[in-house]
């Protein structure tokens, strides 16, 4: 969903980056698979097909935060609401 965001921050040889990924355009989704010692982060369409891709060593990755997007509400017509308010 747009707005969704994965931010990864690596430990640079004494110093930390972060990198972000994020669903740039609405019915894209950001996945985050861990495999053979590297994270990948990837924003797929909505069939699933790469529309960019982000790897790195998983022995470097310090942290990894999702930013889900916010959710419409189950009976309003699209209105979004923002975390932790209240009706």
């Amino acid at each position: 969903m747009k707005g969704d965001k994965v931010e990864i921050v690596i430990d640079a040889g004494g110093t930390t980056r972060t990198y972000e990924v994020a669903a740039t355009r609405a019915g894209r989704r950001v996945e985050v698979v861990n495999r053979r010692g590297l994270v990948e982060v990837s924003e797929l369409t909505r069939g699933g097909t790469p529309v960019r891709t982000a790897r790195f060593m998983a022995s470097r990755v310090i942290a990894l935060v999702e930013h889900p997007a916010a959710r419409s509400r189950a009976g309003g017509k699209g209105a979004v609401t923002a975390p932790g308010s209240a009706d």
